[in-house]
C-alpha cells in the first residue's frame, strides 16, 4: 500500500506457506523492564485517514494502521518472524490452489457482541467488491470467481454477489478463484478481507465514522484532524491479546512537531523520525531509538494518464529523469545513511527481490540523463513539480532530488507540498496532480507480487500512475498461475523487467524504520511492515 497497509501468513494444507520476512526489532525495544499497567493507553504518531474507517477503503497508512487494529481477518503475520498465522480462521485448505476451504474458529465476536460467522466474511467481501460501494481496495477481490459480475469494467453490476463465495455453515465457507493463484493465502491477511457486522450494511456511512470491528481494539472516538481513540476489546479472541489499554492515534501536521512531543513524553511511539533528526536521534533517545529493517520503498510516480506523459518516447524522458537523481549522495547526506539506494521496484528482504532490475536507469549519469530526455522530446514545458505531503518529513529529500535533476539536466524542478497526507492522497487518487508525486510502498505481504501486481497492473487499487502495459499484465497473469510460490516470484521478476522499459515510477531508495519511543512505554518493537507490535507495547505503571 502507498506507504501503506498490510498482510501476513501460516501453513495452508497442501500449499505450504512459511516465508520469513526481514528481521524485526531495533535498538533497545525494552527500556527498563519495569512493571506495566494493562489499563493504560499509549499514543502513536498518525495522520488523518483519507477515507471513512471501512476495511476495504483504507490503503494508506493514516487509515490503514487504525483499521488493522479495529478489525482482524482470517490471518495476519507474526511481528517477530513475518510468518502467516491463523487468527479468525482455524485453517485454510486447498488441493489445487484454486478452491480454498476456510474453517473459522468459534467464539469470535464483533465489538457489539454479535457473532463473527462465515456470512460476516462473505457479505463483507461481496459488498467491498461491488462498484456500487466505491471501495478503493475493491480490486483485491479480483481473483475470486464472479468478480466481473459485481465489478464490471464498465457499466453497472449484473449481480450483487460473487459466485466464488459460498457459505457452508457458520464456521465453514469456500473461496473459488477464477484461476489458480498459488499465493492467494498471503493476500487474505490484508485488512480489506476483514469481516463486517450485520449492522454495517444498514448504515455503511455511519459505521465508517464509528466502526464496529472484531480486532484487539474497539473504537471510542474520532476527533477529525486531531486523534482517533481506541480501547482494548475485552472479548478479543486473537492470539495477540493486548498488554495495554488501547492506542490513541494522534494526528500531526509535521514530523518535527511529533518528534518534539516524543522528546517531551507527550507522544509515546513515533512512525518515523524526520530527516532533520536522523543525525542525532540515536543520541537523543539512547536505548529508546529504533533502527529496524522494513519491507518498503520510496518512489516518485508519473501522471501517465496525462497526454504530456504518454507515448513510448516519453519513457526515455522518464528514464533520463531517473538517471539525473544522485541517490548515493542524497541517501548519505540528506538521509544520513538511513536509506539504501534502490536498484529495483521491489524492496529488499522480500521474496522475489532481485537487485539491479532497474539497470543503468537507477545509476546517476548526468550526460546520459540529458541525452535520454532530449531523445524523448524533452520534459513538457521543461519544468516539473513533485507533489508530497508536508506532514511526513519529505521536504528535505524532495528538494534534494529536484536540485539533482536541475543541476544534471537543466530541467526546472520544485517540490509541491500539500498540507497533510490526506490532502496529498486525495489529489493523487483524484488525478489532480500535474507531473510527478511521491509514492511510498510498504509491503502488504512479503512477496514481490505485492510490489508489482498491486501497484502496476492495469486497474489495480494502488495504480496511482495510470500505468497500463499489456506485456506487464500478461507476465503478471502468468506468474499468478504458476504452480508454486517460487515460480510465482520468478514470473514476477520477468514482469518487473518491463517496468525498466516503461519507467512508470522512479525507484529512489529502500526504507528502514527509524523511530523511537517515550520513557512511559516499554517492549516496543517494529516488524518488517513498519508497524509496532501494537498489542505488545507495555505502558509503565
Amino acid at each position: 500500500m502507498p506507504a501503506g497497509t498490510r498482510v501476513r501468513w501460516a501453513v495452508v494444507s497442501a500449499t505450504s506457506v512459511a516465508l520469513v520476512a526481514t528481521g524485526c526489532g531495533g535498538n533497545g525495544g525494552g527500556s527498563g523492564g519495569g512493571s506495566s499497567d494493562t489499563s493504560k493507553t499509549f499514543t502513536y504518531q498518525s495522520s488523518e485517514p483519507q477515507n471513512p474507517l471501512q476495511p476495504a477503503n483504507a490503503n494508506e497508512v493514516g487509515g490503514g494502521r487504525i483499521v488493522q487494529n479495529l478489525f482482524k481477518g482470517l490471518a495476519d503475520y507474526d511481528p517477530s518472524s513475518g510468518k502467516l498465522r491463523m487468527q479468525a480462521a482455524d485453517k485454510i485448505d486447498t488441493s489445487d490452489a484454486q478452491t480454498y476451504n476456510v474453517t473459522l474458529k468459534s467464539g469470535w465476536t464483533f465489538h457489539d457482541g454479535t457473532a463473527v460467522t462465515s456470512k460476516s466474511f462473505v457479505d463483507a467481501w461481496n459488498w467491498a467488491a461491488s462498484t456500487k460501494n466505491n471501495q478503493i481496495n475493491s480490486s483485491w477481490f479480483a481473483d475470486i470467481e464472479g468478480y466481473a459480475d459485481v465489478h464490471p469494467a464498465s457499466g453497472n453490476p449484473t449481480k450483487d454477489t460473487m459466485s466464488g463465495l459460498t457459505v457452508q455453515d457458520d464456521t465453514h465457507f469456500t473461496i473459488k478463484l477464477s484461476n489458480k493463484v498459488s499465493y492467494f493465502p498471503y493476500k487474505l491477511g490484508y485488512v480489506a478481507f476483514s469481516p463486517l457486522p450485520e449492522g454495517f450494511f444498514k448504515d455503511p456511512a455511519g459505521y465508517g465514522q464509528k466502526p464496529v470491528g472484531n480486532g484487539p481494539y474497539e473504537f471510542v472516538s474520532w476527533d477529525h484532524n486531531s486523534q482517533v481513540v481506541t480501547k482494548t476489546f475485552a472479548n478479543y479472541q486473537g492470539v495477540d491479546k493486548p498488554k495495554n489499554g488501547g492506542v490513541v492515534f494522534k494526528m500531526y501536521t509535521t514530523a518535527e512537531a511529533a518528534y518534539a512531543d516524543l522528546q517531551s513524553n507527550n507522544l509515546d511511539v513515533m512512525d518515523q523520525v524526520p530527516p532533520s533528526a536522523l543525525a542525532n536521534y540515536k543520541n537523543d533517545l539512547g536505548d529508546r531509538a529504533i533502527d529496524a529493517p522494513q519491507g518498503g520503498i520510496q518512489n516518485v510516480g508519473f501522471t501517465l494518464y496525462q497526454a504530456d506523459w504518454q507515448g513510448q518516447d516519453k519513457a526515455k524522458v522518464r528514464q533520463g529523469l531517473s538517471m539525473a537523481i544522485d541517490r548515493d549522495t542524497i541517501t548519505k547526506t540528506v538521509l544520513q545513511g538511513s536509506r539504501k539506494p534502490a536498484t529495483a521496484w521491489v524492496a529488499e528482504g522480500v521474496e522475489g527481490y532481485k537487485s539491479g532490475t532497474c539497470g543503468d536507469f537507477c545509476t546517476y549519469n548526468a550526460d546520459k540523463a540529458k541525452q535520454l530526455i532530449q531523445e524523448g522530446g524533452g520534459v513538457p514545458g521543461n519544468s516539473i513539480k513533485i507533489t508530497y505531503n508536508a506532514d511526513g518529513g519529505h521536504k528535505e529529500w524532495v528538494d534534494a532530488v529536484c536540485n539533482s535533476i536541475r543541476q544534471a539536466t537543466g530541467v526546472n524542478c520544485a517540490g509541491d507540498p500539500k498540507t497533510d497526507f490526506k490532502t496529498a492522497r486525495a489529489a493523487i487518487t483524484g488525478h489532480q496532480i500535474n507531473g510527478l508525486f511521491r509514492t511510498g510502498w510498504v509491503q502488504d505481504y512479503p512477496l514481490n507480487a505485492n510490489f508489482l501486481a498491486d501497484v502496476y497492473r492495469t486497474g489495480a487499487a494502488s495504480n496511482d500512475t495510470g500505468y497500463s502495459s499489456p506485456e506487464f499484465d500478461k507476465l503478471a497473469n502468468e506468474a499468478d498461475q504458476a504452480s508454486s510460490i517460487q515460480d510465482t516470484a520468478t514470473g514476477y521478476q520477468k514482469a518487473e523487467e518491463q517496468l525498466a522499459i516503461d519507467m512508470p515510477a522512479i525507484p529512489l531508495w529502500y526504507y528502514r524504520t527509524n523511530s523511537g519511543f517515550s520513557t512511559k512505554v516499554q517492549n516496543v518493537t517494529f516488524d518488517s511492515f513498519g508497524n509496532p507490535a501494537w498489542t505488545q507495547v507495555e505502558v509503565k505503571g
